[in-house]
């Protein structure tokens, strides 16, 4: 059975960091690429970012939002995504969800989801 387990939500301050973490398991971590997408109260769910499968060409993509302020990251030996989120404002809160998918196909493994709120 998989299962994505994200952790490291809570309220932070505006102009504060986070780190947000996604431990996976029943599947071959390595295998997958790996994203984080998030949700507001009252918007649709929105891709953040995400990092190839490989390990030696790791290749990463960003929504324009947290571009530069947002990293992406991943240790296969501990089958962990990471998102290291700087700079964050109200606009960053949301459910924060990791996701894994084979390449050429849909994120098809999907986290519970941790919150993430940032006060003004």
């Amino acid at each position: 059975q998989v299962r994505l387990v994200e952790s490291g939500g809570g309220l932070v301050q505006a102009g504060n960091s986070l780190r947000l973490s996604c431990t996976a398991s029943g599947l071959t971590f390595s295998a997958y690429n790996m994203a984080w997408f998030r949700q507001a109260p009252g918007k649709e769910r929105e891709f953040v970012a995400a990092i190839t499968r490989f390990d030696y060409n790791r290749n990463t993509n960003y929504a324009d939002s947290v571009k530069g302020r947002f990293t992406i990251s991943r240790d296969n030996a501990k089958n962990t995504l990471y998102l290291q989120m700087n700079s964050l404002n109200f606009e960053d809160t949301a459910e924060y969800y990791c996701a894994a998918g084979l390449p050429q196909s849909k994120y098809n493994y999907w986290g519970q989801g941790t919150q993430v709120t940032v006060s003004s």
